[in-house]
């Protein structure tokens, strides 16, 4: 989510396909009204999750960078947590999840996010003038270095590295996420295609006029930005059929209450 990688995630984290009626109506428009709440571990699942954890050392503008992205999720959603830092940041995520009556509200709402983050004629220039030079490669691999530079505050470590591109060649338009913190900390499929994994590929490639695809690994919580690259429909995406994490607290609670309900599949997605 930004140029942010959520908000992967509805970015976070291009899109196909701009939010006309039409394809919404192909979208999953699942009803929801839950949030992820941290359950308790045991000492040994503590210490595991810790071992885990990507290492990351703050730099001199996270603190910037968390505060303005939270200030404007907070403006969406219309309420904020109690809670400081990061461990507040998801919890206002997690009533953006909340607020929306369907998926397709909640992407849309992250998007909203997305362009609030910039100037107002700063996206608009940078499509029209940028996006074209180059086949598109330039400005592709302007955005994944902005990316790496701008967005470990929330990701955690990650690098440029080579992709292939539609028409064969490879180009260093590639982020790398060694291990999402933003997927990590959330614990929710849901969460990361909602408000990371669509929002974000929309935001790039409608309003910056940049392609993207983003390939989330729920195995080993890394994540691939392919800038340059189109990525499929919605509804057509694998991404959806995506079981939820066995650490999701909303899952845990449906397998304890809710044994005819398919588990398999993320409340969320």
């Amino acid at each position: 989510m930004k140029a942010l990688g959520l908000v992967g995630a509805r970015a976070p984290t291009g899109f196909t396909t701009s939010f006309h009626e039409p394809k919404q109506k192909r979208l999953r428009n699942n009803p929801f009204c839950v949030s992820c709440s941290s359950s308790s571990k045991t000492v040994q699942e503590q210490a595991k999750t810790a071992v885990l954890k990507s290492e990351y050392k703050p730099g001199v503008f996270d603190d910037f960078f968390l505060n303005l992205f939270r200030n404007k999720l907070v403006q969406e959603v219309g309420w904020d947590s109690q809670r400081p830092g990061y461990d507040g940041l998801i919890e206002v995520v997690n009533r953006l999840m909340m607020k929306g009556k369907t998926n397709s509200d909640t992407i849309e709402a992250a998007v909203r996010v997305l362009r609030a983050l910039f100037p107002p004629f700063l996206l608009e220039l940078y499509k029209i003038f940028i996006a074209p030079l180059g086949r598109g490669k330039i400005a592709a691999m302007m955005v994944a270095r902005v990316t790496a530079l701008t967005c470990q505050w929330l990701m955690g470590p990650c690098k440029v590295n080579s992709v292939e591109l539609p028409d064969g060649t490879l180009c260093s338009s590639g982020v790398f996420v060694e291990r999402c913190k933003y997927l990590e900390e959330s614990k929710c499929v849901g969460i990361c295609i909602n408000t990371c994994k669509f929002p974000t590929q929309t935001f790039f490639k409608d309003h910056m006029g940049v392609p993207l695809l983003m390939e989330p690994n729920f195995a080993d919580y890394s994540c691939q930005f392919k800038f340059g690259v189109l990525a499929p429909p919605h509804e057509d995406d694998s991404v959806l059929k995506e079981p939820c994490l066995e650490i999701c607290p909303n899952a845990a609670k449906r397998r304890t209450v809710a044994r005819n309900i398919d588990v398999t599949t993320c409340p969320k997605t």
